[in-house]
């Protein structure tokens, strides 16, 4: 008796999550290998406690590469390390992205990827809550509401927004994306709604379904040009799986890892390593890139913010800004956090009660790589995002601060709670000084892409049907496919990136 799965899917985050669905949907039988543990841990339920998940078990904990134009500082990349993946680690917001972005996608040679073929999707995978739209989907599977207890900060945030100038957008998801309001979140019951919990936690026991966590994949075992199966370790023991098909769905900085060990990428990399080329792809770990944040911190003099309640969302609110004449999308997205977000290394002296408007760079220019150390599976790989070497990316985001302490000055913060902006504080005040206040303290967005990309070019590593060039029965499907990164977080992009993995698998495609 054959009882090898039609389909292993590496990683049960955003994208594995909702292939595995779709796939029992239509009859298949899938075995899930993530190496994470179980969606156990409450802060994972509880919005409010986000921050109590970055460095857990339950967070890779990655480190980028010293950043030579951020004063050689090592970013944190938070990346989820237990079923939901990161959509189990970030704020829960869903941005579909900017109509641009996928029309961007498809003219660079992926027929299918444009804003008239994702909509559609966007439309399946939606259980909006909000005014009824014919642009939005709500019969999907999974809630996006707005309707959570709004913490008093953020009204008062939005309002500044608006005070400064910010245009009120009814619904950024829809026609226009430009301007705010309060965040589209991913939430039911009052809790995190990861898309693992709406796709998948549904048919834990189902006959067709397995899952196996802390199943850590080394690589895809491949014969005579294709794959078929996967070499894991769990507990210490290394476990070979076989099946009909593999698809990694591990992210952009894993996805590129388990390809590159297994022998598939850039073969002068690959030989320098002693790793055995099975296919020289050179556009394996080129062309990672990350959005990013510039914390603005104030202190409240008049009122006190308070912790975070249980279950109250820690940021609601942001907006989308373009900077100047010119550019075809949004360049920035500032978004508010009821806590003061502050960096230990630069800001010693922290307020005891405050908020964070973060300046947002959403549109970077900067391009970097993801490579292997060694060999040796267990070894610390190497991402090396350039953040801020594009010097756009720097007026982007220079342009984003100035705005967000434009909003912290407005009557309904600055009188109402007494607003006082502590960081970058009342010294730095010209293009220059904000420029090295930003290099010390720009972190991530939490948005890495780009590592695996689909295209027809010499760097591109997968088909626009996501699979691996050269190798049969293998293919991508995550943020690491993405050619260019949406205007927007992205995890709403990457369900659509499952959605259609999917589909392209269930059509022969």
């Amino acid at each position: 008796m054959n009882t090898q799965p039609d389909f292993i899917i590496v990683g049960g985050g955003t994208a594995g999550s909702i292939i595995s669905r779709r796939l029992i949907d239509a009859g298949k039988t899938v075995h899930l290998l993530e190496a994470g543990r179980a969606d156990v841990n409450p802060a994972i339920h509880d919005i409010s406690r986000l921050g109590e998940l970055w460095l857990s078990q339950d967070d890779w904990g990655y480190f980028t590469t010293p950043q030579k134009d951020a004063f050689g500082r090592k970013l944190h990349w938070p990346r989820g390390k237990v079923l939901g993946g990161s959509h189990s680690l970030n704020a829960s917001i869903y941005v579909r992205g900017n109509h641009a972005d996928f029309d961007r996608w498809e003219a660079a040679g992926n027929p299918g990827w444009g804003w008239k073929d994702v909509q559609p999707v966007y439309e399946k995978i939606e259980n909006y809550l909000g005014e009824a739209s014919a642009l939005r989907g709500t019969g999907g599977l999974l809630d996006v509401t707005t309707d959570y207890p709004k913490a008093p900060i953020q009204v008062s945030g939005l309002a500044a927004a608006v005070e400064a100038g910010v245009p009120l957008n009814p619904d950024y998801n829809g026609d226009s994306q430009e301007g705010g309001n309060f965040e589209q979140l991913n939430m039911r019951g009052g809790e995190r709604q990861s898309t693992y919990r709406a796709y998948l936690h549904p048919l834990i026991g189902h006959k067709n379904l397995t899952v196996t966590t802390g199943a850590w994949v080394h690589r895809v075992i491949i014969e005579d040009g294709r794959a078929v199966g996967v070499e894991y370790e769990k507990d210490g023991d290394i476990h070979v799986l076989h099946g009909g098909e593999v698809v990694l769905c591990s992210g952009a900085l894993d996805s590129p890892r388990v390809l590159l060990q297994s022998g598939i990428g850039p073969k002068k990399d690959l030989e320098a390593l002693g790793i055995d080329v099975v296919k020289d792809l050179p556009g394996v770990g080129e062309n990672l890139h990350d959005h990013l944040l510039v914390p603005v911190i104030y202190a409240t003099t008049k009122k006190d913010v308070g912790p975070p309640p249980p279950g109250v969302p820690i940021t609601q609110v942001h907006w989308f800004t373009t900077s100047r004449p010119g550019l075809p999308v949004p360049d920035t997205q500032p978004i508010i956090f009821s806590v003061p977000m502050v960096n230990a290394d630069t800001m010693p002296n922290p307020p005891a009660t405050g908020f964070t408007i973060m300046g947002g760079l959403v549109t970077p220019k900067s391009r970097g790589t993801f490579k292997l150390s060694a060999k040796d599976p267990h070894a610390l790989t190497l991402q090396d995002p350039h953040i801020l070497e594009n010097p756009d990316d720097m007026t982007s985001l220079i342009f984003s601060v100035k705005e967000a302490r434009r909003v912290g000055t407005q009557p309904a913060l600055a009188e109402e709670w007494g607003a006082v902006e502590v960081y970058p504080g009342p010294d730095v005040v010209t293009d220059a000084q904000l420029e090295d206040y930003i290099r010390h303290n720009a972190i991530t967005y939490h948005h890495q892409v780009g590592t695996a990309k689909m295209g027809v070019d010499e760097l591109a590593v997968v088909s626009p049907t996501l699979h691996v060039y050269g190798i049969e029965g293998l293919r991508v499907a995550d943020a690491s496919v993405m050619p260019s990164v949406p205007t927007g977080n992205t995890n709403a992009p990457s369900m659509v990136i499952g959605e259609k993995a999917a589909a392209f698998i269930l059509a022969g495609k």
